[in-house]
């Protein structure tokens, strides 16, 4: 990686930090559901211009759709959805260092349904996961309910993140990242309209604030398709291992913003999970076996 590269990186973990952020002011007018619903149909509305200069073309049959319909649900419906609730009940912060567990989930499943081994720096990997969670929880504490309401929340997620990359590989290969971006937020986009109908009932709810409005706004046009095509950017130019780096960036990102701009603690706890955590990505990234091996 040039320069280049991790400068984007760098745009990239701001801009995803942002959005946990950015979820944290919604969320606090508005129900969790609507906001997601609002997230996903602007991010689809700013991406379309993209996908028609570019020359794409919309699926034509309910076949071809059927990619893009799985993903939307996978990859923005179900995480969307879950985080934004546990934001309800856990700090901005906490709720992006929970979801810094992707990549580990994602190698489970991947390894589960046979699409890559699990080696054991994988495993060693998967195991300071789970105990940088223990951590956040407070090992030892008493337990707080609505803490860990919060926590098993995005810690789902994170799972559905994780399955939403093996049914990309299964069924995305080869498409057109703005176009399977801009398909997905549609798909997305009709599945909420339905679900939000049905439970939130937007027309009853009072207009949000200005704060609220701007901050959704942001969340679905720097944390949603700006940060989609910023994240294709630097996988083209990088590759997905070094793309992967970003979750280590995200959480600091959104623990800042949230304590200066929402009064956020950070507790010691918080840092020492994050941390663990983050060696538990670098172990499975590969990184700190290469670079032991490498010094001897």
């Amino acid at each position: 990686m040039d320069w280049h590269d991790w400068g984007m990186l760098l745009l990239l973990s701001v801009l995803w930090g942002g959005a946990y952020f950015f979820a944290g002011v919604a969320v606090r007018e508005l129900p969790p559901l609507t906001v997601v619903l609002v997230r996903v149909s602007l991010a689809a509305l700013t991406l379309l211009p993209l996908f028609w200069f570019a020359g794409h073309s919309m699926p034509s049959t309910l076949k071809q759709w059927y990619p893009f319909i799985g993903m939307g649900v996978l990859n923005n419906v179900l995480p969307f959805g879950l985080i934004f609730a546990g934001q309800t009940q856990i700090t901005v912060g906490l709720s992006s260092i929970i979801n810094a567990m992707t990549p580990l989930f994602t190698v489970i499943v991947m390894a589960s349904f046979g699409q890559e081994r699990m080696t054991v720096n994988r495993v060693f990997g998967v195991l300071l996961g789970i105990a940088g969670v223990v951590v956040l929880q407070g090992a030892g504490g008493p337990v707080d309910a609505t803490q860990s309401l919060g926590i098993a929340l995005c810690l789902g997620a994170a799972l559905s993140y994780g399955l939403a990359a093996l049914w990309g590989r299964k069924f995305l290969g080869g498409i057109a990242p703005v176009k399977s971006a801009t398909c997905q937020l549609i798909c997305s986009t009709l599945v909420m309209m339905v679900v939000v109908s049905l439970v939130d009932q937007p027309w009853r709810l009072s207009m949000p604030g200005t704060g609220t409005l701007w901050a959704l706004v942001a969340l679905a046009v720097f944390g949603t398709a700006l940060a989609y095509l910023v994240f294709f950017h630097i996988l083209v130019r990088a590759g997905p291992s070094n793309v992967m780096l970003v979750t280590l960036l995200i959480p600091v990102t959104a623990m800042m913003l949230g304590s200066v701009f929402l009064g956020e603690l950070v507790q010691l706890k918080d840092v020492l999970g994050a941390g663990i955590i983050a060696l538990g990505l670098l172990f499975i990234d590969g990184r700190v076996v290469w670079w032991i091996t490498s010094r001897k």
